[in-house]
């Protein structure tokens, strides 16, 4: 999807990078322009997937990146029997509530990757069998994961959202930028 991600001041790598999740958190977001929560929750293909429960995995695969790497335990952590919930909003969660969340870590991310001493700096990564073993990563690495992340479901929730009402993502990127189409 063509979107402008504006140019760094000469040399900023952490501007630019969160620059990059932050265009790639937009275009989840500008999935769920105009649809209603019943809408959002569909599953209009044969994935199990939703442009909701998207926006949720999005907002807390985030959340627990910036915990690993404070090295803080994530509110959102997720056990075996609770993986699905990470992929579905559920009791009194909605659109709204979930992207205002999202909001939040966002600029916590912000906060804490401006805080840190060097993007060189690294975190140990936990013990689970798709890591390398006492494997680390650099705030870096952190921040390019969160774009390759962000942008494969980005990519998911331009797919739904086409099959739901045939809406593309470059009407959706000029309704969020108040274009009308017409001249």
């Amino acid at each position: 999807m063509v979107t402008h991600v504006p140019a760094e001041a000469f040399g900023d790598e952490r501007g630019a990078i969160l620059s990059f999740v932050e265009a790639q958190r937009g275009a989840i977001r500008r999935s769920l322009i105009g649809l209603t929560e019943e809408q959002a929750a569909s599953r209009p293909s044969a994935s199990e997937l939703s442009l909701s429960g998207l926006l949720k995995h999005a907002a807390e695969a985030e959340l627990n990146w910036l915990r690993m790497a404070q090295q803080r335990p994530s509110e959102t952590s997720r056990t075996e029997e609770t993986w699905a919930d990470s992929f579905r909003l559920v009791g009194d969660e909605s659109v709204e509530g979930m992207l205002e969340f999202w909001d939040g870590v966002a600029a916590e991310v912000e906060k804490f990757i401006h805080s840190v001493p060097s993007m060189d700096d690294t975190f140990p990564l936990p013990d689970r069998p798709w890591f390398p073993k006492e494997g680390r990563v650099s705030m870096r690495w952190m921040l390019l994961h969160l774009v390759e992340e962000h942008a494969r479901h980005a990519g998911h929730a331009d797919i739904i959202r086409e099959s739901l009402d045939g809406r593309t993502a470059l009407e959706l990127v000029a309704e969020a930028g108040g274009y009308s189409g017409q001249s």
